[in-house]
Formats: C-alpha cells, structure tokens, sequence
C-alpha cells in the first residue's frame, strides 16, 4: 500500500493521510458485524479501499484547485443586459416547478444542501442516517431532478 501511495501522491501528508483513513475504513469494516466474509481476501480488501480513497483525494484535489491570479473580473451586475435576466429568471422559475414536482424527501435533501446550503452532518443527523448513506440519496435526488428537467424540455414547459 505505501508503494502505490508514495507513486501516485506527491508528498508525505498525503501519503500519511491516505494510509490512515484506509486504515479507519478497514477497521471499521471489520468491527461491523459481518465484517468480511472469508479472511483470505483482507489485502485485496485493503487494496481496492486505498483505491477507493486515492480517487476521493484525486476528486478533491479538482474541486479545489486554486484560480489564476490573472482570472478576469466577474461581470458588474449593473452591465447584464434584460435579456440576460428574463433568462435566468426563467431558468429559477423552471427550476422551481421541476422541484416541486420532486417527491418531499429529494425536495427537502436538495433544498437543504443547494439552497439553505446546510452542513452535510446536520442534513444526516437530521435524516438519521450515515454520511456514506447522505450520498447515495443526493445522488437519487440530483438524478430525479434532471428527469424532471428533462420531461419539462420534452414537453416544451418553460
């Protein structure tokens, strides 16, 4: 596991991070009841975790990388023409209906996490459920969000 951690990640930190969340992860598996099946395939196990953490720290590597110095000015509010802004009203109205049409457990996920922009642990305690579970969910959510999206084009809804 450290061969792989030390050619794929650039410095020591991150190698020490990786080690030790694969390690929590593992042993949390393993203290579950049920834990893994057949002893035998602990280090494949161990390696498809690392795996599976090196592309969590590759993604948030992604989301973070920092923007130029030379980035240009966002557009002055005042400079956006009308039509500009009868479209993006259009676009929150749209967004609106396709929400609402959403059952109330997806309406109130995405109105928590996108529009309240609520801390992901609350929205879990709150749901009484585990953060990995919080995922899954969002996923389902964001997916019949675009469904809805979607059937609104097909229909010409606007």
């Amino acid at each position: 596991m450290l061969l792989k951690l030390r050619g794929r990640l650039s410095s020591r930190a991150l190698i020490e991070d990786a080690r030790q969340e694969t390690f929590v992860r593992v042993l949390t598996t393993l203290k579950q009841r049920g834990g893994l099946d057949r002893p035998e395939t602990l280090g494949a196990f161990v390696n498809s975790v690392c795996n599976n953490v090196l592309f969590e720290m590759y993604r948030s590597e992604k989301r973070t990388t920092p923007l130029d110095d030379d980035a240009p000015e966002p557009p002055d509010a005042a400079a956006l023409d009308v039509e500009t802004n009868l479209m993006r009203d259009e676009d929150r109205i749209r967004l609106k209906r396709a929400l609402d049409a959403l059952p109330p457990k997806e309406h109130e996920l995405l109105r928590w996490l996108f529009l309240e922009e609520r801390d992901k642990d609350d929205v879990c305690r709150r749901l009484q459920i585990d953060r990995s579970y919080l995922r899954v969910l969002l996923f389902r959510a964001k997916l019949k969000l675009r469904e809805q999206l979607e059937g609104m084009d097909k229909r010409g809804t606007r």
